[in-house]
C-alpha cells in the first residue's frame, strides 16, 4: 500500500502539471479541479478503514469544497492589493475558519451537494474582472517536483492520521488547496494578480467536477463497493470535466 501511495500520487501530479504548462492559467486551474490528491486519499481511506468510513469522509470532502472556493475568491481579491505571501496567509486562514465551521454541521449528502453547487455558482459571479493583458512568465522547472513531493507528503500524512481525525474532518481537510496554493502563489509572483485570478477562477470552475465525483463516492461505495464507486466516479468526472473545458474556453476569457 505504501508503494502505491508513493508511486500513484506523484505520477498523476507530474502528468497533469506538465500538461497544464502548455496552456494559459485558467486551463491550468481547470486541471486542478480534478481530484488529484483527494481521489487517491479517498481510495486509500476506503482500503485502509473500510467503505463506511470512506463514505462519511466523501461527504466531508464534498462540503469542504466551500472552503476551497472561499480560498480562491479571497486570494483573487487580495492579490489586487497585497503580495503573494499576504494573500496566501489570509486565504489559508479563511480556508481553516470555513473548515472549522463546516465541521459543526451534519446534513444529508443531497442537501450538501445542492448547497455546494449554489455556493460555487455564486463565487464565480463574485470574482474580480480583469482588464487587459498580462505577461506570462514560466515558473522554474523545480516547481513540478515541488508539487509532486508536496502532494505525496500530504496523502501520506492525512491517511496516517485519519483514524484520529475521524471521517468528516478527514474529508474536510482532504480539500486543502495544495495545488491552488502552489500554482496561485507562483503565478501571482511571476505573472501578476490578473493571471493568478484567472487561474483560481479556473480552479473553481473545475470544482463542479470535484463535487460530482465525491457525490458518487458518498452514495455508492457502501452499497456497490470500491471498484464500482470509483469507476463510476472517474467516468462521470472525465465526461463532466470535458464539458466544463468546452464551456470554459467558449464563454470565459482563458488567455
Amino acid at each position: 500500500m505504501l508503494i502505491i501511495k508513493l508511486l500513484l500520487t506523484p505520477l498523476l501530479i507530474g502528468m497533469v502539471s506538465l500538461a497544464g504548462r502548455r496552456w494559459g492559467p485558467a486551463i491550468s486551474g481547470w486541471f486542478v479541479g480534478l481530484p488529484l490528491t483527494s481521489g487517491p486519499v479517498m481510495l486509500f481511506l476506503a482500503l485502509d478503514s473500510g467503505t463506511m468510513f470512506a463514505a462519511r469522509a466523501a461527504e466531508g470532502t464534498l462540503l469542504g469544497l466551500i472552503s476551497v472556493a472561499s480560498f480562491c475568491l479571497v486570494y483573487s481579491w487580495l492579490s489586487l492589493r497585497v503580495g503573494w505571501l499576504g494573500s496566501l496567509l489570509v486565504s489559508w486562514c479563511v480556508f481553516f475558519a470555513s473548515t472549522f465551521i463546516l465541521e459543526q454541521f451534519s446534513m444529508p449528502v443531497s442537501i450538501a451537494f445542492a448547497l455546494v453547487i449554489v455556493f460555487l455558482a455564486i463565487v464565480l459571479k463574485l470574482f474580480p474582472t480583469y482588464r487587459g493583458k498580462y505577461t506570462m512568465t514560466s515558473p522554474p522547472e523545480w516547481e513540478v517536483l515541488l508539487r509532486m513531493v508536496t502532494a505525496t507528503a500530504f496523502v501520506l500524512a492525512l491517511t496516517a492520521v485519519s483514524g484520529v481525525l475521524g471521517p468528516q474532518l478527514s474529508g474536510l481537510l482532504t480539500t486543502f488547496p495544495i495545488y491552488a496554493t502552489i500554482l496561485g502563489s507562483f503565478t501571482h509572483h511571476f505573472s501578476g494578480a490578473a493571471a493568478a485570478g484567472r487561474l483560481l477562477r479556473g480552479v473553481v470552475f473545475g470544482t463542479f467536477t470535484f463535487a460530482v465525483f465525491f457525490l458518487i463516492i458518498a452514495t455508492t461505495i457502501e452499497r456497490e463497493g470500491i471498484v464500482f464507486a470509483f469507476g463510476a466516479a472517474i467516468l462521470a468526472a472525465l465526461l463532466l470535466h470535458g464539458g466544463s473545458l468546452w464551456l470554459l474556453r467558449r464563454y470565459i476569457d482563458v488567455s
